[in-house]
């Protein structure tokens, strides 16, 4: 679906999805929200997979390689365990990026008394192949209404963690009736997602679980309808990427 701006790119919610009863899965592939576009993802961000998992559940030990796992949590918890020896609890105080590069195994479960979990798993072409296997578990920065946060980038950036390809990463908590500008960078374009609520970007009103990409223009303001989450990307479109990643590819 295209906008009345010449380069804002509207999708629905995703109808790709697995459902394996406690662990459900909705992937979302940025490309496709760009007409005639031959690539799923857009430039390296390959796929925005919306993951839902019930107290209680294991998804057992598998290996990933060659893409970055960017595991993004704002309620509830996600418990990752590794062939490293890592524990770590992902939640929204914390970001993971684990970079499985050569390979990478690891498990991700939720105990009895835990809540329900709803989160983003964001996957990344890495610029190389077969790069070193990394993992990042870090503490995050209060959210503030109404601003941008941001929360990874390639390791020229500021943010607090890093993925090997460039694609930065914000976040941000609307209240009803705000507005925001979207994030912007020259040379980048920027693919967000509506995780709550139902905002207006240039004119355009989009649904919770609804994504847009803005191609090659100026800045667009977000105004939240109710009170609502948004992520949203800069992607430089054309830089180098692999495409060999275990899920995002």
């Amino acid at each position: 679906m295209h906008s009345d701006s010449a380069s804002l790119y509207k999708a629905p919610r995703t109808n790709v999805s697995q459902n394996q009863g406690k662990f459900r899965i909705h992937l979302n592939f940025p490309g496709r929200n760009l007409p005639d576009h031959e690539d799923h993802g857009y430039g390296p961000l390959a796929t925005v997979v919306e993951s839902f998992m019930d107290p209680d559940t294991l998804i057992s030990m598998h290996q990933h390689r060659n893409e970055e796992i960017i595991s993004w949590v704002p309620e509830g918890v996600m418990r990752h365990d590794d062939g490293e020896g890592n524990k770590l609890v992902t939640d929204p105080e914390h970001l993971m990026v684990m970079g499985s590069g050569s390979g990478f195994w690891h498990e991700e479960r939720t105990l009895a008394d835990d809540p329900p979990l709803r989160m983003l798993q964001i996957f990344v072409r890495p610029h190389s192949l077969d790069l070193p296997a990394t993992i990042q578990h870090e503490p995050i920065p209060d959210p503030v209404a109404n601003e941008w946060r941001h929360l990874f980038g390639p390791d020229t950036s500021d943010a607090p963690l890093t993925v090997r390809n460039t694609v930065d990463f914000y976040d941000v908590r609307l209240d009803a009736e705000s507005s925001v500008d979207l994030p912007s960078k020259a040379g980048r374009d920027v693919y967000f997602y509506v995780f709550d609520g139902e905002v207006t970007a240039d004119s355009t009103h989009f649904d919770t679980t609804e994504s847009g990409l803005l191609v090659d223009d100026d800045t667009v303001t977000v105004t939240a309808e109710t009170d609502a989450v948004l992520v949203a990307f800069l992607v430089d479109p054309d830089a180098p990427v692999t495409r060999q990643g275990t899920v995002g590819r």
